[in-house]
């Protein structure tokens, strides 16, 4: 078989095995139940959650925001490594892109899950104000996602080509990725349109990214509230976004290694660069926790000496030192050494990264509104802390469970390894076109 035959046939997709499809119907199951739990908020109303007048925002809102953090660097990353012309990352850049475009559209709809009335989101578009932090995040959400489907499935158009000769044999398969080519050919003008293309998105995306994580950011810095009344919140999240992104493709270029045997494509090389990466973007973040978290302390108002207390030694003690010592301390000592930048345990360091970021979010949210600007008078007991209810948490697995079925279908049926990339890279286009010839 000739190599560039033979390149095509390792990564076109491939159909599920038994193990794939268990795997598929276990997130069915779970979004499932997470339906028919979100039915019962829907028509009972939010008073069947733990979410009460104080922790208005619980663990909806911190998933939203782990969302959006995951899905920055799918784009961001990407855009940035495709600009500066940096070849290592082509095989990781389409698992970056397809996760970018999991996350955020759960992100989405994650909000809506939130509101009590999801009918009315339409006043946001007929009567909203730009004044209202609220509208600048749908309209930075709506353009990222946009462009984020954009830049995955423009670099895709000559893999549709290329698949639509490989699976000849199955009509049905051939047609629609013959449709998705749009008429690729791979012409000179096709090229020159196609590199331009993906450079202008490159290029817009690094602002709208930038945007949808400080904005994000900003609807909890425009607060007086402790533990939110920053200036730092910017760039913390975004920092934070970075670490949460690059856990996330780390452990999903590990899993899609070892289901669909790409190792001679996802090298050592790349879990090595990746952990190079991350140790750095851990780095980065710890010194933006400890900006966080050291003002507030010497300042030591009453209102956030309560917060602070309630984080390093109260209720949210043992949540607060977990994320921080299991999701960036651990991980940033490990991956000094160049055995922690092994597959393997670079997988486990990026499930401990991924789990303690999630875990992370919830404690920006949650304590914070535990500390009100009013005193607690006259509501329940229950009101003075917070814990998501069951029905809370099987929706939120729902959604966790629903990005991963989204990114278990685009892998099903797109190249996980760009084809046509890694051939130029091998130089191997040239010599299948002279074959050709």
């Amino acid at each position: 078989m000739k190599e560039y035959d033979k390149l095509i046939q390792d990564l076109a997709p491939q159909k599920f095995g038994k193990l794939g499809q268990i795997w598929v119907g276990f997130l069915l199951a779970v979004i499932l139940c997470a339906l028919y739990a979100y039915y019962q908020q829907l028509s009972r109303g939010l008073s069947i959650t733990n979410l009460n007048d104080y922790a208005l925002w619980g663990v909806y809102i911190s998933n939203f925001v782990f969302f959006v953090a995951v899905s920055l660097v799918g784009s961001l990353v990407t855009a940035i490594l495709r600009l500066s012309g940096v070849t290592w990352s082509t095989p990781l850049t389409r698992i970056a892109e397809v996760i970018a475009v999991a996350a955020i559209i759960m992100a989405g709809l994650t909000i809506i899950i939130d509101m009590g009335r999801p009918d009315r989101i339409y006043n946001i578009f007929l009567h909203g104000r730009l004044q209202s932090p609220i509208i600048w995040d749908v309209l930075v959400i709506s353009t990222y996602l946009t462009i984020s489907l954009m830049l995955l499935f423009y670099p895709l158009l000559p893999d549709f080509a290329i698949l639509k000769k490989h699976f000849a044999n199955q009509p049905k398969l051939s047609k629609w990725y013959g449709k998705l080519s749009l008429n690729w050919t791979g012409s000179k003008t096709q090229e020159g349109l196609y590199n331009k293309s993906i450079n202008t998105l490159s290029i817009l995306i690094i602002p709208v990214a930038f945007g949808i994580h400080t904005v994000t950011a900003w609807l909890f810095a425009t607060t007086y509230r402790p533990g939110w009344d920053s200036s730092n919140f910017g760039p913390y999240f975004i920092a934070g976004a970075f670490v949460a992104g690059a856990g996330a493709v780390v452990v999903i270029m590990f899993v899609l290694r070892k289901a669909y045997h790409l190792e001679e494509y996802i090298t050592d090389m790349h879990f090595d660069k990746m952990g190079k990466l991350l140790v750095l973007l851990c780095l980065v973040y710890l010194y933006f926790n400890v900006n966080e978290y050291l003002v507030p302390a010497y300042k030591t108002t009453t209102e956030e000496a309560g917060h602070l207390y309630s984080l390093f030694l109260g209720d949210y003690a043992i949540m607060f030192w977990s994320a921080i010592i299991g999701g960036l301390v651990i991980p940033t000592i490990a991956l000094l050494f160049p055995q922690g930048r092994k597959p393997l345990p670079l997988f486990i360091i990026g499930i401990f990264v991924v789990v303690g970021a999630w875990w992370k979010r919830f404690i920006i949210v949650t304590p914070t509104l535990l500390h009100p600007f009013l005193p607690f008078q006259g509501v329940p007991k229950s009101w003075h802390t917070y814990f998501p209810s069951m029905l809370e948490w099987t929706i939120t697995f729902g959604t966790l469970a629903s990005a991963l079925l989204i990114m278990t279908i685009l892998f099903r049926y797109l190249p996980i390894i760009p084809i046509h990339e890694t051939a130029e890279e091998k130089g191997l286009l040239e010599t299948h076109k002279t074959d050709s010839l």
